[in-house]
């Protein structure tokens, strides 16, 4: 492992996230954003908000963003040689504010505590996954700022193990189950913004505590997440809750343990 790979790894291990890392260069991502724009056209905002789900499978471009050279380099820096895709899926928080200048009877004006939010949670609670970590990259298709619904998280809270979640009091969860860790079992006073460039990602510990506020800007926030685990890690059951992993592959290494279905490169 070299220098920075060791280092890249080290600081992971410590605050379970890395932030600002660079991928895309300005043509790259000036190609992948023409490219989801046509999906936006194609199956509209709702649909692109958070249900374009795996779609590496349909789509080569999406496909190799997800192998990436700059992203895999630091994933392995961080799992090691032998990876496998779990999961991916688009996430866009639309700017849903009128512009201060139209003006609008104050029962039309969407009340901000139901805007679409994401929840303090961690993703192992939800992913059915053991023997082995989750990471989940999120790759940066517009900026990402406070005011547009950035990434917080809680450094160093991945080595608390598993939080207790209940379902959402505040509406507006854009998690799909619809669940949150109680806020005064998460250090709010500790979180730390996770601003981003469009092309940067970040990545996380599947253990991290972590949220992200509504979009109150302007702007779209729009992002690419992907997870990843390494080839030692494996579904566990859930009679509550089965889960398929129909969209996995390796793309990185061997795998000599064959815990998920699909292995092709």
């Amino acid at each position: 492992m070299t220098t920075s790979a060791a280092k890249l790894q080290e600081t992971y291990n410590q605050q379970g996230f890395l932030s600002a890392l660079p991928v895309l260069n300005e043509a790259e991502l000036r190609e992948a954003r023409n490219a989801f724009s046509k999906l936006e056209e194609e199956f509209g905002e709702e649909y692109t908000q958070y249900s374009l789900h795996n779609v590496h499978l349909q789509y080569p471009w999406v496909m190799g963003l997800t192998k990436h050279p700059r992203v895999l380099e630091v994933v392995k820096a961080v799992l090691g040689p032998d990876v496998i895709l779990l999961d991916s899926r688009f996430i866009c928080k639309y700017p849903t504010l009128k512009p201060a200048n139209i003006q609008e009877n104050e029962e039309n004006k969407p009340d901000k505590n139901e805007l679409p939010y994401v929840a303090w949670h961690q993703d192992m609670r939800y992913w059915g996954i053991a023997g082995g970590p989750v990471l989940s990259v999120w790759l940066a298709f517009d900026d990402s700022l406070k005011e547009n619904g950035a990434l917080q998280v809680i450094p160093g809270s991945h080595d608390s193990g598993m939080l207790p979640h209940r379902q959402a009091i505040r509406p507006g969860n854009m998690l799909s189950v619809n669940q949150e860790i109680p806020e005064e079992l998460v250090q709010v006073e500790e979180a730390v913004l996770c601003p981003l460039l469009a092309g940067q990602m970040s990545i996380h510990d599947g253990l991290l505590v972590h949220a992200s506020d509504a979009n109150t800007s302007q702007r779209r926030r729009c992002g690419f997440v992907i997870r990843y685990v390494p080839t030692v890690a494996y579904p566990t059951e859930d009679p509550d809750r089965p889960r398929k992993f129909h969209a996995t592959m390796l793309v990185s290494g061997t795998d000599q343990f064959n815990h998920f279905s699909s292995k092709s490169t």
